[in-house]
């Protein structure tokens, strides 16, 4: 009765199958592999945030270019507030409210962001309280420019004078008429009365929308998989349903008029009027 699976159309299922499943298999599993990359990175990403509240901060030229090691260290950086701006529309602890953004130029003639606390509310000018006179010395995380639009950063335009929608050297440096690091410093303590700024971990390294995507193709791929696999079982169903309705010489429902296999179809008999010889 299985004899069919050696025709050459049985045979092209059969191939498909055994090249088709462990694809989706292996595809899945990749996809499942990135996801488990991307929450250890996240583990790994948050642990170190952690550890580097508490190490020594160091230079903030030995620091730069900030990328995935440096994001989040502490760094110290000497110069004076000049440009103050605001950030609105930041979320922390789940209250709204804006950061103060204050630009410290430093010793190199450059600006360096710093980020000197978190008010609720409304971005005022008038609330933010004014940045210290004469010389400072900063202590906080390093952190990378952000891109509107990721994590949570504003992408907005048409924002009032005098603030910004992100911590970026692209966006200020057309606020500001001085050269701006590509990065920025969130204060260890905030200044006057305001709430200090955690430091977030590196970028693509938190579970983001790329990460939870990686675990819905896992889920496709498996799906695929069990579906090609359901599919050929009716296949193989249908045709020994078909097998044996054929070897009892009955048609398969829908297939009314059509010769069994192996069969010619039987001529109608011809009318009979009744004389000797049939009319045709």
């Amino acid at each position: 009765m299985y004899r069919f699976l050696l025709t050459p159309r049985w045979w092209g299922i059969n191939v498909f199958l055994l090249l088709a499943v462990p694809f989706c298999i292996f595809m899945g599993s990749w996809q499942l592999s990135r996801f488990e990359a991307r929450v250890d990175d996240h583990r790994t990403a948050q642990a170190q945030v952690s550890e580097d509240r508490t190490e020594a901060p160091r230079p903030l030229a030995d620091m730069l270019p900030v990328d995935k090691a440096t994001s989040g260290k502490r760094v110290t950086a000497t110069g004076r507030y000049a440009t103050q701006l605001l950030v609105p529309d930041r979320t922390l602890d789940g209250r709204k409210g804006f950061y103060v953004l204050t630009l410290l130029r430093t010793d190199g003639g450059k600006a360096l962001p710093v980020v000197r606390g978190w008010l609720p509310g409304t971005a005022d000018a008038a609330a933010a309280p004014a940045p210290p006179a004469g010389e400072v010395t900063v202590t906080g995380a390093l952190q990378a420019s952000e891109t509107p639009g990721d994590n949570g950063v504003s992408a907005r335009g048409g924002l009032p004078a005098g603030q910004t929608a992100a911590i970026s050297a692209a966006s200020l440096v057309n606020v500001v008429p001085f050269d701006v690091y590509d990065a920025w410093v969130t204060l260890d303590r905030a200044d006057s009365g305001m709430t200090a700024v955690p430091a977030t971990a590196p970028a693509g390294t938190g579970l983001d929308l790329k990460a939870f995507q990686n675990l819905g193709y896992t889920g496709e791929w498996f799906v695929f998989a069990g579906f090609v696999v359901f599919m050929w079982f009716r296949l193989l169903r249908r045709e020994v349903e078909f097998q044996r309705d054929a070897a009892l010489g009955l048609l398969p429902e829908g297939e009314a008029g059509e010769p069994a296999t192996g069969e010619e179809p039987a001529t109608p008999a011809a009318p009979y009027d009744g004389a000797s010889t049939p009319v045709r």
